[in-house]
């Protein structure tokens, strides 16, 4: 892909078509870009007292689980790439909690669970949490060594006490209050009054202080080992789980080496990055096969701009066969790769290969969609937080975490103050498929965050949580800023989004086409522009209001060079979020 460098640069003197409804922040130190203001403050502090972009990520996400339960929190998982300004490297972290070792097909169908997957308010749906140890792991590694884990922790715990209030989460808040009340004994922690907190009104969490507290006393033996791993326990148990108090104590996260295309890392599986790095590739094998004009030159958001995104991250979809759900040992629909325990493996090279990409990009029609070209529908799903932190010496963390579904099984163990995850809902209970639910084993997950690098040079920080529509945001994203669009232009302009299983009643759907992959629009991207799609054969839908949250939230801080060398942040924070970008001072 070609890419005029220099306009990138300087992205402030780009005219830019859409009219930001927030102006880029640009700083010399350090940023964050994040869904919620105090959580943004969170980070500062942790800058101010000399940590660095993993240090504070940290701490924006610890609070994060204060002012956003229902989206991430300390009883669910993590990933993060931390860009070395030291070492001109990225290097990533996987937080991902595995399957308790007893929980086997049998297992469940023991427990009375007859359908093909666990229903996800079944406690035997819980992974052991790995945002805990993610925390410790982050900061002892990547970490600057001049912030404990106490004082990075310390702002989350104070805000836990004192409690806070927000719009958009109230609202996610107020449709799983009978989540959290049927879940478990302690649904009261999670509640105000019986009742979901209102926007504006104080919501306190004593009892995750206390959990915070023993982490940033023990380290990980405070959630791993101990009164917090004993009440996850039980209260699993006496719901028919099988968990044991070996699966929390063996957890461990993995470092990992970040996969990438050209300019942008991911996190390797069992995260879906690698979707967006594929369809990067095939785009840039649809230019160099003639079959598009480069994407840079075409007009933004068009009808031809558009289908050429579409198909290609359909493309990537379907070689990755999300239709039956992706993971750590998934068998894709590739020639199939063995680790050394003799699981299937991702077959990263290969997929990332030019001969794969051209392969794929053989099948593109610049006139219409292609029909055979099928996966699902993911649930609608913005019960994620991502979050973008810079520091002073150039260093770049790119963190993501979630709870999967809102509020996770909505289950809370006894006097923790935090909801446990549902990541197990997404394995199969089906012998011999490559995703069938196993002990100890970790599923498909949908949170990527990622890096962009210019050479071995820090290009950007960003990400867009959402479900499936991460790796869609994240092309998206990525192009806007390549075609010169500020950061902040780049979240604000109007997004797509392939099958996000919206709610029926919340869109207007036109006339179907022979494709079964819904393609959901913002409502600011032209009628005539969705209606020339749908002419080509898109299943198109028109979203507004809060159905636009199936586009995600995204963040970004990009590095700006300037004549003189010198270190310059701009930063920019969806408008579709309650929070925004911040510079330390």
């Amino acid at each position: 892909m070609s890419i005029d460098w220099d306009t990138i640069a300087h992205p402030r003197l780009v005219f830019r078509p859409f009219s930001s409804r927030r102006s880029v922040v640009y700083g010399t130190k350090g940023a964050v870009a994040c869904s919620q203001p105090l959580a943004a403050e969170a980070g500062l502090e942790i800058l101010r007292k000399g940590g660095n972009a993993a240090d504070a990520s940290v701490a924006v996400s610890a609070a994060l689980n204060v002012t956003e339960p229902g989206s991430c929190g300390i009883g669910g998982d993590a990933f993060c790439l931390f860009y070395d300004a030291k070492a001109k490297q990225v290097k990533g972290l996987n937080g991902s909690g595995r399957s308790p070792q007893a929980l086997t097909i049998a297992a469940a169908r023991k427990a009375g669970i007859v359908g093909d997957t666990i229903p996800s308010t079944d406690l035997n749906s819980v992974t052991v949490p790995g945002a805990a140890a993610a925390w410790v792991d982050v900061v002892q590694e990547f970490g600057s060594h001049h912030v404990t884990l106490h004082e990075v922790l310390d702002p989350a715990i104070r805000m836990a006490k004192a409690g806070s209030g927000s719009e958009l989460s109230a609202y996610g808040w107020k449709g799983s209050e009978d989540l959290i009340r049927n879940a478990s004994p302690d649904h009261e922690a999670m509640l105000l009054n019986g009742r979901a907190p209102l926007p504006g009104e104080v919501m306190r969490f004593p009892d995750l202080a206390k959990t915070f507290r023993l982490l940033a006393d023990k380290g990980k033996d405070g959630f791993y080992t101990g009164p917090v791993a004993q009440a996850i326990v039980d209260l699993i148990k006496s719901k028919g789980g099988v968990m044991e108090l070996e699966d929390l104590s063996r957890h461990t996260s993995t470092f990992v080496e970040p996969i990438h295309y050209t300019f942008q890392d991911q996190c390797p599986p069992n995260g879906q990055g690698i979707t967006a790095l594929l369809a990067l590739g095939i785009l840039d094998a649809m230019q160099d096969s003639g079959k598009i004009k480069p994407l840079l030159e075409m007009e933004h958001n068009s009808a031809e701009y558009l289908h050429a995104l579409i198909e290609a991250l359909r493309y990537a979809l379907k070689a990755l066969g999300i239709d039956f759900v992706l993971a750590e040992t998934i068998s894709f629909r590739f020639p199939v790769l063995r680790d050394r325990s003799g699981c299937r493996t991702c077959p990263v090279k290969e997929l990332l290969s030019k001969e794969y990409f051209r392969k794929r990009a053989e099948i593109f029609d610049p006139q219409k969609a292609i029909a055979d070209v099928r996966h699902g529908s993911p649930v609608q799903a913005s019960d994620t937080v991502y979050f973008s932190v810079t520091d002073q010496w150039g260093n770049g963390c790119s963190f993501i975490q979630s709870n999967y579904a809102g509020f996770g099984t909505g289950a809370i163990p006894h006097k923790c103050g935090f909801t446990l995850q549902n990541r197990g809902s997404g394995f199969i209970l089906k012998e011999g498929h490559p995703n069938q639910l196993q002990g100890g084993k970790r599923p498909y997950h949908t949170i990527i965050p990622a890096i962009a690098t210019r050479g071995d040079e820090l290009f950007m920080v960003y990400g867009n949580m959402g479900g499936f529509m991460q790796p869609q945001g994240h092309v998206q994203l990525l192009l806007n800023v390549l075609r010169g669009f500020s950061v902040q232009a780049a979240v604000d302009a109007p997004r797509f989004c392939i099958s996000a299983g919206v709610p029926s009643g919340e869109v207007n759907s036109s006339s179907a086409g022979d494709v079964n992959s819904e393609v959901y629009f913002e409502s600011e991207i032209p009628d005539a522009v969705v209606k020339e799609l749908n002419e080509m054969g898109h299943d198109t839908r028109k979203v507004e209001g809060f159905a636009q949250g199936v586009v995600g939230r995204g963040q970004i801080i990009q590095r700006v060079p300037t004549p003189g060398g010198g270190l310059v942040w701009a930063a920019g924070s969806d408008p579709r979020g309650d929070g925004h970008a911040v510079v330390q001072i």
